[in-house]
């Protein structure tokens, strides 16, 4: 295997496990909880992955029983109190979630287990989240003198579902965040990432220009009222449907023909896919 097949950090693995899509892997065990070293980790990898023009498509999956427990409250708890601590640790908190947010590349989530607290909110951040059945979601940061999160939550589900989660700590099921729409599909645990790859390579066989500006359109109009954001988006269509992409896509629209976009294919194998234990009942 090349020297370019794996991206490895601290804490993290990252494998090109299908053809323009690469699988970033938390693996801190026991549960995958977010400290400082992981969290600068997750930086470097998606700084990395933003400028190989190879990559299209991300997964982002975790090794274990958990997906993510949440912050590292051991490490909180040790901060010192010397002034700029808890900037410091508030902004890399806020970096490793929006290193997600604002990767040009579409993120999916693959949450195998328990995604809590910070856990919940990284998913969150993603484009999609599949889970599995098994998985559960919940914020119990109001039992350990801890909050935050509503700002990326309510993006994917009703803010009363958010505040009733927050104020009471409970937890609630994959079946459920799938019913209420903040799921794209809840699926046996085997299956989880095999249909996190197919859905990321769906994407990634689409033109890199498209994505890369539709992607960005979300972002774009978030904060925008419903005539400033249709505006926004007219401007991000106008600018892909000048593009030479976006010419080659119309071509091979009326030739009846796949169209080829001129962007490099990774050579590394696809057969080092990065696994995890389904959880257990």
């Amino acid at each position: 295997m090349n020297d370019t097949s794996r991206m490895d950090d601290t804490n993290i693995e990252v494998v090109i496990a299908a053809p323009n899509v690469a699988v970033v892997t938390l693996a801190r065990p026991p549960v995958n909880a977010l400290g400082r070293e992981i969290r600068e980790a997750m930086l470097r990898v998606f700084d990395r992955l933003e400028a190989r023009a190879e990559v299209r498509c991300i997964v982002l999956t975790a090794r274990g029983h958990v997906f993510c427990a949440g912050a590292d409250i051991k490490e909180k708890q040790a901060l010192s109190g010397t002034a700029g601590d808890y900037v410091r640790a508030n902004r890399l908190t806020r970096d490793a979630f929006f290193c997600i947010v604002d990767s040009s590349k579409p993120v999916i989530a693959a949450v195998n287990g328990a995604a809590l607290g910070a856990g919940f909110v990284l998913a969150a951040c993603c484009d999609m989240i599949l889970a599995a059945e098994t998985a559960v979601f919940g914020m119990p940061e109001i039992d350990v003198g801890q909050g935050g999160g509503a700002s990326v939550l309510q993006r994917i589900l009703p803010p009363s579902k958010v505040r009733r989660m927050m104020l009471t700590g409970e937890r609630v099921t994959a079946m459920e965040l799938y019913r209420l729409g903040a799921v794209e599909a809840c699926l046996p645990a085997p299956d989880l990432l095999p249909a996190a790859l197919a859905l990321a390579s769906v994407i990634a066989a689409k033109s890199p220009a498209a994505v890369r500006r539709i992607r960005g359109s979300f972002s774009a109009v978030g904060a925008l009222d419903m005539r400033e954001g249709f505006r926004t988006e007219q401007a991000y269509t106008t600018e892909l449907s000048t593009s030479p992409e976006g010419a080659e896509a119309r071509r091979a629209f009326f030739e009846k023909r796949k169209p080829v976009f001129d962007v490099p294919t990774s050579d590394v194998p696809t057969s080092d896919v990065p696994v995890f234990d389904a959880p257990k009942s």
